[in-house]
This record gives C-alpha cells, sequence and structure tokens, in this order.
C-alpha cells in the first residue's frame, strides 16, 4: 500500500479540520473535493477575485455536501491579517494556494503581484503561527529557477527568477523557511510545474495553456504558440499536485519542515508535442477534430525555455509518487471540459 493510500485512510477514520485558501480556485477547489471525499471538515477562504463561486457549487454538488459544518465558505482575503488569524483558529492543517499565478500580469503590476504573494503570504504565516496549526503547506513555483538552464530543475539550485511572480515565490520560501528557523512553525512549500486538470479556467488574457488550447480547438479556432513551440514543460495532472499536497500535511518527518519540494511528473513535453498529444486524446475522445494549424506568435517577456522537474527529494521524504501521466491526464481535462465548458 503506497503513503498516500495509507494516509487517505488514516483520515478518513479520522477527521481533522483544513483550511484552504484560494479554495474556488482551480487548484483549490479540486483539493476542497478531495478533502470532503475523504470525510474532512474544510473552511474555504477566497475573494473571488480569480476564483469562482461555480467551482465550489460543483464541489458540492459532486461531493453531496451542503454548506454546513463539512464546508464553510468565507468571502475574503488574505490583505486582511484579522480575518487569515480568526480563520486559523482551531485548524488543523492550512493548505495555502491564494496567490497572484500570473507571469504575464506580474509584469504589468508587480505591485499586485508583491502585495498577494509577499505581503498576503506573510499575514497567512503569522495567522498559522498564532493559531498552532499542526502544518502549513503552500504553493510555490518551479519560476524560481529562473534563469538557470540546468536540466532537470533540483531544489538547490539557485537561479535568478526573472519575472516578478518568481521573485515573490522565492521570497515566500525564504519567509517560510525563516519561521521555521525562528519560531519552529511547520511550513512546506510545493513547486508546482505546470499544473492542468478539471476547472482551470481557459478565459481571459493569462489563461494557462492547456485548458486555452482545449477551448479554442473545441470552438474551431486555431491555439496560439507564443515562439517556436520546442520550448518544453513539465505538465503535471492536479490528483498528482492534490496528492503532494496532503502527503505534506499529514507527513510526520520532521527533516521535510521548511522545506521545499518538486512537485511534478519529472518529464519534459514541448509545446508542438503537447499540441499533438491534445489533438490525440480529442480524437481518442470522439470528438471530429480537423487538421488545425497552430499559429505563432513572439515569445512572451518573462516565460522561462525549458522545464523539468527532479521529483526525488518529494519521494524520499514525502512518499509522493505521481500517479496520473500527462496522456491520461489530458483525457480527463478533455472529457471535463466537454461536459461542463459552454
Amino acid at each position: 500500500m503506497s503513503r498516500y493510500q495509507q494516509i487517505k485512510e488514516k483520515l478518513y477514520s479520522n477527521p481533522r479540520t483544513w483550511l484552504v485558501t484560494g479554495g474556488a480556485g482551480f487548484i483549490g477547489s479540486n483539493l476542497v473535493k478531495s478533502l470532503l471525499q475523504l470525510g474532512q471538515y474544510v473552511r474555504v477562504l477566497d475573494d473571488l477575485s480569480t476564483g469562482y463561486w461555480e467551482n465550489v457549487a460543483q464541489v458540492i454538488k459532486e461531493t453531496g455536501h451542503q454548506k454546513t459544518e463539512n464546508l464553510t465558505f468565507r468571502n475574503g482575503d488574505i490583505y486582511s491579517l484579522e480575518t487569515c488569524c480568526s480563520l486559523c483558529e482551531g485548524v488543523d492543517h492550512v493548505l495555502h494556494q491564494a496567490a497572484q499565478v500570473s507571469v504575464p500580469l506580474s509584469m504589468e503590476d508587480p505591485l499586485l503581484n508583491n502585495r498577494t504573494n509577499v505581503d498576503g503570504f506573510l499575514n497567512m504565516l503569522v495567522g498559522a503561527r498564532n493559531s498552532g496549526v499542526k502544518t502549513f503547506v503552500f504553493a510555490s513555483s518551479c519560476a524560481v529557477y529562473g534563469d538557470d538552464p540546468e536540466l532537470p530543475k533540483t531544489e538547490d539550485m539557485k537561479g535568478f527568477p526573472i519575472s516578478p511572480y518568481g521573485l515573490t515565490k522565492l521570497m515566500a520560501e525564504q519567509y517560510a523557511a525563516l519561521y521555521h528557523s525562528i519560531y519552529g512553525s511547520r511550513p512546506i512549500g510545493l513547486r508546482y510545474f505546470n499544473v492542468f486538470g478539471p476547472r482551470q479556467d481557459p478565459g481571459g488574457a493569462y489563461a494557462a495553456v492547456i485548458p486555452r488550447w482545449i477551448s479554442m480547438l473545441l470552438s474551431g479556432r486555431s491555439p496560439v504558440i507564443y515562439g517556436d513551440g520546442e520550448q518544453t514543460r513539465d505538465f503535471c495532472h492536479i490528483d498528482n499536485v492534490v496528492q503532494a499536497n496532503i502527503l505534506a500535511a499529514c507527513t510526520v518527518n520532521e527533516e521535510a519542515f521548511g522545506q521545499v519540494f518538486n512537485v511534478g511528473c519529472g518529464r519534459s513535453t514541448s509545446l508542438n508535442e503537447l499540441f499533438g498529444l491534445i489533438l490525440d486524446s480529442m480524437r481518442r475522445t470522439g470528438l471530429d477534430v480537423n487538421d488545425p494549424r497552430p499559429i505563432h506568435e513572439a515569445p512572451r517577456e518573462g516565460d522561462i525555455i525549458h522545464s523539468k522537474a527532479d521529483i526525488t527529494k518529494a519521494r524520499t521524504f514525502l512518499g509522493y509518487e505521481p500517479e496520473v501521466s500527462v496522456s491520461q491526464g489530458l483525457e480527463r481535462s478533455i472529457q471535463w471540459y466537454l461536459d461542463n465548458l459552454k
């Protein structure tokens, strides 16, 4: 039995209380769904600036949990220290997902990016410490590796971030490590690579590549590739990210606290290859897809060229083992968009 399965069985028999910030967003709502399915008590904090109440409503529908003691929702933001502190009271585990997550937007508005990803993060860190939260798991990013060209990415690399987004994520990691060293807090950072899956928003100027391309193909439009398409990413299905969060929150390995861990699949996929995989998955789903040609535009400022995670550390410290491949994840995602995209 895997470490993940052991923890899920333990949680189901002994429910705990969790706070998920950004719980109406893509990653957050998937975390909320998984926790409710495990019989946990879940608090959600979201200001609905980039998340959607519809995500929470869908989770309620899919899990059968009404807004009772199992699930409570607070429309608020992490800019308020009072809000962060009050919601951490009586919580066992915090899964901090609330953030400004767009690299292009961080280039346009670095002040907003810093306010959310540094000031808001620090509010949550203080709230969790003051309330005696057992573990504080937070979303970091592979963007912290910045201009380091070496592959695969290992957690000890010291690249310089090339966007305000990457820099603020690095600052959050350093704050967490400091709080662990000075105050004995128990934070764990998860450096997400390119996460995709159900409820990822395909609309807007800053939409992630997979939902945007799927949406465009479903509507008969040609997707846009920034650059020549040979840049690579480590695409990771949301179910793997959920696993990493639960493993980190429930770890008893004291050496894991104050650390950061890569969360990916350990596989690089070029954008050109991804385009072909999406077409293949759509055809296997039964869709009548012609042979569209992508539109190439100039590379975007702040985007890294290549990315691939070394997940050895997460395997060793947390027992993380990605269960969903890129191809499997694409098929699941496409089916979800077929069922839900209007």
